[in-house]
């Protein structure tokens, strides 16, 4: 059963880690990819491999006359809540009220209305302790329910279809080492959203600003006029950014910049920001306020007291949508079949997908059941992941050439 997979997926600690020099980032992620290459045989599929980065491929054959297409899930989970001893908890028939995680921790309606839309169903939830890890392990236990029904039910048309389970997608390395030459579709899907009605082809256009603040550290007693603390600093530093574009002032296209990070003592400090914006025109005017704020505070202190780091990390796949919309268009129809209404939104995030897209493989991502990603309140919904499992075999099936 579908629940039973994320239960069990869930068991392994697969937590990525940003400060990693590796690939996979953490050790845990190998363990995983080993379980699901011995399904992936179990199931049948050919060219079944785990690489030396720890990607996992597999190849279900299909009817010619039939697209040949990609699902793809990653198998890491986000850093900013434990992955470890995850202690899943069922709810069924869900009624409505707050869900008490333990004595301490309360997903409260109040603060997450649309528990609301969750009521009589059932619920895969944490113990307060851990994220829940649905965030991809949902999208993994979703393309494997689909495998075994392909090949328990021959009935069921579809044609070629190539799987690949990912590490490190919540650090940006989900294709770092993606192997393009063995994964030849004419188009794919990653299954790293949320509601099962919903297709995102759009994302945001993604950097990463490191912050490095050099303080003149003195003894306090002696300190006047000569000691610059660092930590002061980067308050300085934060207080000039934008506050209207904080995350949680924001919403749909609205772009911002987050404080991941702020770690340090008198001598030195360290900021690290993830910044986003879905159009490209604002990301780089938000790239040069940051630089216009180290400009100004080098000025302010006589000397290099800021180093700023700019990087790019993934770019908004829309516009490689333009003219290609077949893979949006299949999923609609799959929708409408399966009696769901269609909805397109535009992610406040980033996928594997978009980076897939950009490199030739046209991605958009699908939903796989699960809500509140990387924190201790994320759950999971059993009958929105059956439909994302009906909705897909339906895909499959009308993707004719």
């Amino acid at each position: 059963m579908l629940i039973d997979r994320l239960l069990d997926y869930v068991s392994y600690e697969t937590t990525s880690a940003e400060d990693s020099e590796t690939t996979p980032s953490t050790p845990g992620q190998w363990d995983l990819a080993k379980h699901l290459k011995q399904e992936l045989e179990d199931l049948g599929l050919e060219q079944v491999r785990l690489d030396e980065h720890c990607y996992v491929y597999g190849y279900l054959p299909g009817d010619p006359a039939y697209l040949t297409l990609g699902l793809i899930a990653h198998m890491d989970t986000s850093e900013q809540a434990s992955g470890k001893d995850v202690k899943p908890r069922i709810i069924e028939n869900y009624d409505g009220t707050d869900i008490k995680l333990n004595p301490e921790v309360i997903t409260s309606v109040e603060r997450f209305p649309d528990l609301k839309d969750y009521i009589g169903k059932t619920l895969v939830v944490t113990d307060g302790n851990t994220l829940l890890g649905a965030d991809d392990k949902a999208g993994i236990a979703c393309i494997m329910e689909v495998l075994e029904t392909l090949q328990k039910d021959k009935s069921l048309k579809h044609g070629p279809l190539w799987i690949c389970f990912s590490p490190d997608e919540e650090i940006g390395g989900g294709t770092r080492y993606f192997n393009y030459d063995l994964f030849k579709v004419d188009f794919a899907y990653t299954l790293d959203g949320d509601r099962p009605d919903c297709i995102e082809y759009e994302n945001f256009n993604a950097a990463s600003a490191v912050v490095d603040i050099n303080g003149i550290s003195v003894h306090p007693g002696s300190a006047k006029d000569k000691m610059v603390n660092a930590l002061q600093v980067a308050h300085e530093f934060h207080a000039m950014t934008d506050p209207d574009a904080r995350a949680e002032k924001t919403e749909g296209y609205e772009g911002f910049n987050l404080l991941m990070g702020l770690e340090g003592e008198v001598g030195h400090a360290r900021m690290q920001y993830i910044m986003r914006n879905h159009d490209m025109d604002l990301l780089r005017k938000q790239k040069k306020d940051f630089e216009r704020i180290a400009e100004t505070l080098n000025k302010r202190y006589g000397y290099d007291v800021v180093d700023l780091k700019l990087r790019d990390s993934y770019r908004n796949m829309k516009e490689k949508f333009q003219g290609h919309m077949e893979p949006i268009e299949l999923v609609r129809k799959a929708m409408e079949e399966c009696g769901m209404e269609f909805k397109a939104q535009a992610i406040r995030g980033g996928t594997d997908g978009a980076s897939l897209t950009w490199n030739g493989i046209l991605c958009p991502n699908l939903g796989t059941g699960g809500q509140y990603f990387h924190g201790v309140h994320e759950f999971w919904c059993k009958e929105d992941g059956e439909l994302v499992v009906r909705m897909v075999l339906k895909l499959l099936g009308l993707a004719k050439r």
